[in-house]
């Protein structure tokens, strides 16, 4: 590895506390009410029911100036020449046409005009004189116009989006319309990034990290920033602000809230941008944050670290051949280290002697036991424990646990930089230092579940799957950024994920569907489906890579599939089991699963399927592992060799 340094110059945004409102709100309209004051609009209650009232946000308090003689929410409101302009909204039983003159000192209103059809659900921005009014929903049906509106003339449909659109950001800079995410009609969110120059059309700018909807746009220093929001379902709220930079046509994160929040107001003022209100994770926030623009500049190493080239081109389980153990793995000892989530404790057993030799507490809800990329540590993932806790596989005992948020599961980029904490709760996949576990980046995903993954053969970019949500997520390794999202048929669990020798395709488990997704990594596309049995759940490849074992939890089987035909050859049963996580023993002779709901570990003789013992362990055995195991590295989960 070769490294120099040099000087980079960056732009982050900072939050600091700006004060509070007089209430809780979320959903409300915003817009900028002279060169330091904001007002704020309607919106919904901590209770969940629309307001009326007119907030003034000055730098000094917040204070209520009037109300609305409707209460109304998911309006938009700009500020043109003569005052600041609502357009629409909803009030918990119809959509409103009306546009309103707002006066934010004394809080009167007035009817200026109206919209082409009743809607709520829609986004604004003013270039110019002139008030571009973004998609929304009229009740009935969702929109996909922008309409123009200036004072004295009447509102017209003057662009189409590329889809109707609801909870869009959309801001204006350099005489341009910025209109980032939002919701589509098939339930979904987007990660477009459209602009619009009036007089044009609309155009794809560029693409967000991940789908983004209920987000805020503002602009500070001639960059629009996305400010929150949240994925397709709710309770994901972000914290994430990213710029979007028009003329370079890209986007990048470039500082944090400070807590995730949806369905927020954003107003630039001058040298900041004001957010006040929102829905956070325990529900609608009164607080009002300023967010600045700092200057860092850095040295920063161009050290580059690559991945291993693999042993054999048409397969990518060429090192884990039995018994080839290597560098640190020679001098562990030979155990199975069993994680009991429901006792909150680590059951080691013999393999020799089919024994439990020890047994001691980590954090609480263990979920795997994940070997570290350098064969060093094994790590015990606490998920409500929010901890690792460290196990030394030369004496098999555990050291002192090392705190880490909302731990799942956890896996290792290939080139070994960095362990990926999968934050299942916290919809994030959370990069961290390899060996001291410093947070790095986290990254937001747009599913509910996240939980397994693989990575491609040349390390570049890696297949997650979401139980919850049904979905699968592709994730470009180097840029740490979600590229892809996968949604399954309705209904779909999908588990673990496993690749193919020739690297060609990712098998993913799917518990509702019972049986195997193949998805072809490079196009994200599913290219076949294959049934195994009830509850399909864990995936481990044989160390001939000739076949891979899926584990059956609902039908207590275990399925053996050819990677060369891609069909199920045998099946093996485990009478009364619910065979859920493991791995295969180095000389490839044992399959070793732990029995999740009955307390048990089960090892099955590979040549013949035969059950050759079930070993009693703590209360719900969930992500065992096998160790020592073959291979150069780990990629993490409970061994993913290479």
């Amino acid at each position: 590895m070769r490294a120099t340094a040099r000087l980079v110059t960056t732009v982050r945004l900072v939050s600091t506390s700006a004060g509070v409102l007089p209430s809780p709100v979320q959903n409300a309209a915003a817009s900028a009410a002279g060169a330091s004051s904001v007002v704020l609009i309607g919106g919904l209650t901590a209770a969940d029911t629309s307001t009326g009232d007119i907030i003034r946000v000055d730098r000094a308090r917040a204070r209520r100036v009037g109300s609305l003689r409707t209460a109304l929410h998911d309006t938009a409101a700009v500020t043109l020449p003569g005052g600041v302009f609502l357009f629409g909204g909803g009030d918990g039983v119809g959509q409103h046409a009306e546009i309103l003159r707002v006066d934010p000192a004394s809080g009167g209103t007035s009817v200026a005009g109206r919209l082409p059809a009743p809607s709520s659900d829609q986004a604004a921005a003013a270039i110019g004189g002139t008030a571009y009014v973004v998609g929304g929903y009229t009740g009935t049906q969702w929109l996909d116009t922008i309409v123009a509106w200036k004072p004295g003339s009447p509102a017209r449909v003057v662009a189409h989006l590329p889809s109707p659109l609801r909870y869009a950001a959309v801001t204006a800079v350099g005489g341009r319309l910025v209109i980032a995410g939002g919701s589509r009609p098939d339930g979904s969110a987007t990660d477009a990034v459209l602009v619009y120059t009036p007089g044009g059309r609309v155009v794809v700018l560029t693409r967000l990290a991940s789908p983004v909807t209920h987000a805020a746009a503002a602009p500070l220093g001639g960059t629009a920033y996305v400010l929150g929001g949240r994925g397709a379902t709710t309770g994901t709220p972000r914290a994430t602000i990213v710029a979007i930079y028009v003329a370079r046509r890209t986007s990048h994160a470039v500082g944090r809230l400070p807590e995730p929040l949806s369905d927020l107001a954003a107003v630039g003022l001058g040298d900041r941008i004001v957010v006040a209100g929102g829905r956070a994770r325990g529900g609608t926030v009164a607080a009002v944050t300023a967010v600045r623009r700092v200057t860092v500049t850095a040295r920063k190493s161009s050290a580059v670290t690559s991945v291993p080239a693999p042993l054999d081109a048409a397969n990518v389980y060429a090192a884990d051949r039995a018994n080839q153990l290597r560098g640190a793995a020679r001098f562990a000892l030979s155990r199975l280290y069993v994680p009991n989530s429901k006792s909150d404790t680590v059951d080691v057993i013999d393999p020799r002697t089919y024994r439990v030799v020890d047994h001691f507490a980590v954090g609480g809800l263990p979920q795997h036991v994940v070997p570290a990329y350098d064969l060093k540590t094994l790590y015990v993932t606490n998920d409500t424990g929010n901890s690792l806790t460290p196990i030394d596989p030369r004496t098999g005992k555990p050291g002192t646990r090392i705190p880490v948020d909302d731990p799942y599961n956890m896996y290792f980029t290939p080139d070994g930089r960095f362990a990926i904490v999968v934050a299942e709760a916290l919809h994030r996949l959370d990069f961290r230092d390899a060996h001291t576990f410093r947070l790095h980046r986290s990254v937001p995903v747009d599913c509910t579940g996240v939980d397994h993954m693989d990575f491609s053969a040349d390390g570049r970019y890696l297949i997650a799957s979401c139980e919850f949500s049904g979905q699968l997520l592709k994730v470009d390794v180097r840029r740490q950024r979600v590229v892809g999202t996968l949604t399954l048929r309705s209904g779909s669990m999908p588990q673990d994920v496993k690749l193919s020798p020739d690297g060609k395709t990712f098998y993913v488990a799917d518990m509702m569907a019972n049986g195997l997704w193949k998805v072809d990594g490079r196009r994200f596309r599913i290219t076949g489906f294959l049934p195994t049995g009830r509850g399909a759940h864990g995936l481990y490849p044989s160390r001939d890579a000739r076949n891979l074992y899926v584990s059956n939890r609902g039908a207590g089987t275990v399925s053996v599939v050819s990677f060369a035909t891609g069909k199920v050859v045998a099946t093996w049963q485990i009478p009364g089991g619910s065979p859920d996580m493991g791995g295969v023993s180095a000389d490839g002779k044992t399959l070793w699963l732990s029995g999740r709901y009955d307390g048990q570990v089960y090892a099955i003789d590979t040549r013949t399927g035969r059950l050759l013992r079930r070993i009693d362990v703590g209360a719900g055995p969930h992500g065992l592992a096998v160790w020592p195991q073959p291979g150069r590295y780990s990629l993490g989960h409970t061994g993913i060799m290479r």
